[in-house]
């Protein structure tokens, strides 16, 4: 039998887990990155001495990650040595409140009941409906592609019976009276670019994903872990070409038959997946083709996640005060997401993911030294039509004098390096469509069938993976996407 040929575009961790498993199936798989280093949402910055994590740092279900490696008997922990993360999150307040959340019940328990002790009985019961989403929409559903309208039938009753109609926060609410602990219990959403008050409850399954298999950091930065990826592919046998952006993808009767490098150099396969942002795929790379412009048509019609701003910068100091992951809760919460999800402006508040790796990964900063980023949602380009070449420096300067004044004391005076990156970038460095961070929004009506499917429904040799098709964004979304679409392509690829 004639070996089968596969391109992957685009070295996201979606494309890596979808090129490893392609590779481990035998199918001799290209891998093509637009930028000089692979990682796409998960580069990484090398600046002044300091190492940033360009994108994701909270590594949860740590088994899909692991699923990798054991494909070809190999063992995860000689490429990355995840380091656990506790507590999973400090969460803080402007009115001083602090919750640490963590797997450890008792803490939680103890916790709930010093702030509302009506709750502690609420929580549990929320708990328990976290794990049964959990079960069926992560366990069930996750990693199995929605390809036609009847597989979505099919698991209607389950979703109607757990209410997913309705949104996360209303749904924690049912559970929980305390203001506080209804925020801390609800804002998981934003970390795969939904919104709290909008997001099917099906995500509250988050909640439940952390419990269970824990918050996790590489040792050395996500760009470890992917670089542990690149070098599983290699040694797999499949190739990785960087510098090398995608400009086309050609057809002929019907399939996708080759792709065009920006120089113009171009190459056949037997079957094509993009990990590129799922609107530029069609928008751009099928340009011209009956199939692109349809969906491209209807692409543009969805809702999309709203964008970031983050801010990466190092200070000659540490401070082993502060938590890896922190959560810094602004003034208002419903409100400001409101704004950030469909108001034409910049909120004038914020709230903050501020991620510390210096407190548990010392090699990430220069001796005595400590490395930071801190992100703020904020409006796509789409909402909010704001020139971030002028707003940009003097958010970030806001957001730091905040953080000086509030979190990190002396912040100004001992900062080292500093740098950021906007909605115009993720615009243009990652060809994110109105510079949304998260791809398509994650509200039921643009969940598994209603998302782009993993697998075209008209050009039958052309996938996605990533965070715009089923499941959607996080690394366990997008690394359950590579499980599904890869479980399309290798039944092709046998047939």
């Amino acid at each position: 039998m004639t070996t089968k040929k596969a391109a992957v575009i685009g070295a996201g961790l979606g494309g890596l887990a979808l090129a490893i498993r392609l590779q481990s199936a035998g199918i001799q798989t290209v891998l093509y990155e637009k930028r000089d280093k692979p990682g796409g949402r998960a580069y990484v910055y090398e600046q002044d001495g300091f190492t940033f994590d360009a994108g994701p740092t909270v590594i949860t279900d740590p088994d899909c990650l692991q699923q990798l490696w054991t494909l070809s008997g190999r063992d995860m922990a000689d490429y990355v040595t995840l380091l656990p993360v506790h507590p999973f999150y400090r969460l803080c307040w402007e009115d001083g409140y602090e919750f640490d959340y963590a797997d450890d019940q008792d803490a939680i328990d103890r916790q709930i009941a010093e702030k509302s002790p009506a709750d502690v009985e609420g929580y549990r019961r929320f708990l328990a409906y976290s794990k049964e989403v959990y079960r069926e929409g992560y366990e069930k559903l996750g990693t199995v592609p929605f390809l036609n309208f009847w597989s979505m039938v099919k698991v209607a009753p389950q979703l109607i019976r757990l209410e997913s109609h309705r949104s996360v926060y209303s749904k924690v609410a049912q559970f929980i009276k305390d203001e506080h602990l209804r925020q801390a219990f609800s804002f998981h959403s934003l970390l795969v670019g939904g919104n709290p008050f909008q997001t099917s409850s099906i995500y509250a399954l988050i909640h439940a994903l952390e419990r269970q298999g824990g918050v996790w950091f590489a040792k050395g930065g996500t760009g470890a872990l992917v670089r542990g990826m690149v070098r599983l592919f290699e040694d797999l046998g499949g190739q990785v070409k960087l510098n090398a952006a995608v400009d086309q993808v050609t057809m002929s009767g019907g399939k996708a038959d080759a792709v065009v490098l920006r120089d113009g150099t171009s190459e056949r396969f037997d079957m094509v997946a993009s990990n590129a942002d799922v609107v530029h795929t069609y928008k751009h790379m099928l340009r011209g083709t009956e199939r692109g412009t349809a969906m491209t048509k209807s692409l543009e019609k969805k809702r999309h996640s709203m964008s970031l701003f983050v801010v990466y910068f190092g200070l000659k100091k540490k401070h082993p005060e502060l938590k890896h992951h922190m959560v810094l809760f602004g003034p208002r919460y419903r409100e400001l997401v409101t704004e950030i999800f469909g108001t034409a402006k910049l909120a004038d508040d914020f709230s903050l993911y501020l991620h510390a790796p210096s407190v548990t990964d010392d090699s990430l900063a220069p001796g005595g030294s400590s490395a930071y980023y801190v992100l703020s949602p904020v409006p796509h380009l789409g909402t909010a039509d704001i020139d971030w070449e002028i707003e940009g420096p003097k958010y970030r300067d806001k957001i730091l004098r905040y953080l000086n004044d509030r979190y990190i004391p002396g912040l100004l005076d001992d900062l080292v390096t500093v740098r950021h990156f906007t909605p115009f970038d993720f615009r243009d460095e990652l060809n994110a469509h109105l510079g949304s961070a998260f791809s398509v929004e994650p509200i039921l009506t643009q969940s598994a069938w209603f998302r782009p499917h993993n697998r075209d429904d008209v050009v039958s040799n052309l996938y996605i993976v990533g965070a715009g098709t089923h499941p959607g964004a996080g690394i366990p979304g997008v690394v359950g996407s590579a499980k599904a679409t890869a479980g399309l392509m290798i039944e092709a690829a046998s047939a």
